[in-house]
């Protein structure tokens, strides 16, 4: 979509014009981990982490969006 690899959540957030910084400051979760989840389509993140960028991504964007979404 712009030119670099994106997993599903990183073509979403990409899509919705929201920035990892904004993610990270209402998830709590690492920039790392973010950056990873937004490139690697196969990195499955820990439980915890997925319940809080999935937690963020609902108050960022307003919608009902399920981890099933963006990882299988």
């Amino acid at each position: 979509m712009f030119g670099k690899e994106r997993s599903r959540f990183g073509e979403f957030i990409d899509w919705h014009g929201i920035k990892q910084e904004k993610i990270k400051e209402i998830s709590k979760v690492s920039r790392e981990i973010i950056s990873r989840v937004c490139k690697n389509r196969d990195y499955m993140p820990a439980g915890k982490t997925m319940k809080a960028l999935v937690a963020a991504v609902r108050k960022l964007t307003g919608k009902q969006v399920k981890s099933d979404d963006f990882w299988m």
